[in-house]
């Protein structure tokens, strides 16, 4: 018997809530636009009309495969951030609403300050963050750097997928080594990098430790290690008086405010995502000496 869109979507969300998928409702929806080719609006507008067999194929097929566990914004290759539609697969994490603190507390920061501010994305994966700022403070330069050449592929494909070409650039840089001297003089540097324990990557949801890239999950035997050495050898990167802003595991903060304080920086704060964790550690990096200036 021929199904509308509506029943469709009524049977995914239904089955998605089933299977424990707090956001059913939008990854439904979203399956059954990919699958049929259309637009949200367009959607909604056809709820009533039958799908098409190839339509409905398609959705099923694609259904299928997210009962099994691969995450939606991988089965359709882009996700939504911060009003920007970017694309995704699995050689980069999927963007999380947790992570558009991050990008809050840097918008706050650069928004009155001069043009020509400079922004550094440290771990920058998809590029969500630094892509975030840049649309939301057009007189920042945004520089998203990331170790990882399938990511940083992706990262600057979604440079050109959000027109920030002229406001935005890609390197490839190693997080946990010294910056080149190229990527100094910044007046902000954000930073979302692996912070799972090694122990505990084995132990996440099958939709994360099997689909999402390791490399971008672990953070070492106690998951500070990126915190660690971002916090020292990063330092000399900024300006007097620039910022730190990191992103931190549910229970971290109280780790990275000491591991930043015992680095010197000044001002170090904590803020709370929607959940109610504490998800931003951020601090201010005072006038630096000859020696944290480096070669």
């Amino acid at each position: 018997m021929p199904a509308t869109y509506n029943d469709l979507y009524l049977d995914a969300r239904k089955a998605l809530k089933g299977m424990g998928v707090e956001q059913a409702q939008l990854e439904a929806q979203e399956l059954l636009c990919f699958a049929s080719g259309k637009s949200r609006g367009e959607f909604l507008r056809d709820l009533p009309l039958y799908a098409s067999d190839e339509a409905e194929r398609r959705f099923r097929g694609l259904l299928e495969r997210r009962l099994n566990g691969e995450p939606v914004a991988y089965l359709i290759g882009e996700w939504e951030f911060y009003g920007l539609t970017l694309d995704v697969c699995r050689d980069v994490l999927i963007p999380r609403p947790d992570t558009e603190t991050l990008v809050e507390r840097g918008i706050l920061f650069v928004r009155d300050l001069p043009e020509g501010t400079r922004v550094l994305d440290l771990c920058a994966g998809s590029g969500c963050v630094g892509l975030a700022i840049a649309d939301n403070c057009p007189d920042t330069r945004v520089i998203l750097a990331e170790w990882w050449p399938d990511a940083l592929r992706v990262a600057r494909q979604n440079i050109l997928r959000c027109g920030l070409s002229q406001q935005v650039s890609a390197a490839q840089v190693d997080a946990l080594e010294a910056p080149p001297r190229m990527l100094r003089d910044f007046d902000l540097i954000l930073c979302n990098p692996p912070y799972i324990p090694t122990l505990e990557v084995g132990r996440l949801d099958p939709s994360v430790r099997d689909y999402e890239p390791r490399i971008a999950l672990d953070g070492g035997e106690d998951g500070l290690k990126f915190y660690r050495a971002i916090a020292k050898k990063w330092k000399r990167a900024l300006k007097p008086g620039g910022k730190l802003i990191f992103e931190v595991g549910y229970d971290q903060a109280q780790a990275v405010r000491a591991i930043m304080a015992e680095q010197g920086f000044a001002d170090i704060q904590t803020t709370m995502d929607p959940g109610l964790h504490w998800r931003v550690v951020e601090g201010s990096a005072e006038r630096r000496t000859a020696s944290e200036l480096g070669p």
